[in-house]
């Protein structure tokens, strides 16, 4: 179970969004061992004149950018893990929308287990739930 909440400075396509969430969930799979049912992802568009990059609108620039962040349960990857999936992240979103700004983030969330949870239950509770079985 992985939230993922991208804000996107492009114009709105229904088949990139398509191609994004798709890519997300994957990688989100692939490299963090997430599992795809669980997995939730949001865009939400911002218009490029209310972006910003250094005091400079993004707009009259020939670039987009973005800003991920996704939080995941304390403890789940290694900074390999994380490292090797902002590296992927980044590549694969440039790949559909094109060109972007080297200020486009990724943040990863770590939130505790006993913080956090899915279907009423925390994922501290199924971890221990999990252990009793």
């Amino acid at each position: 179970m992985p939230y993922l909440n991208l804000r996107l400075c492009t114009s709105r396509s229904r088949d990139e969004s398509v191609k994004i969430v798709s890519a997300l969930t994957d990688l989100t799979a692939e490299v963090l061992k997430k599992k795809r049912e669980l997995t939730a992802v949001c865009i939400e568009y911002v218009a490029p004149e209310q972006w910003y990059i250094g005091g400079i609108q993004l707009g009259p620039q020939p670039m987009s950018s973005f800003f991920l962040e996704i939080k995941i349960t304390e403890g789940t990857n290694t900074k390999d893990d994380k490292a090797a999936y902002v590296s992927r992240v980044f590549a694969v979103i440039e790949e559909i929308v094109g060109p972007l700004a080297a200020a486009s983030y990724i943040v990863i969330h770590e939130v505790q287990a006993d913080s956090w949870g899915y279907q009423g239950q925390t994922q501290e509770f199924r971890y221990i739930k999990g252990k009793t079985l």
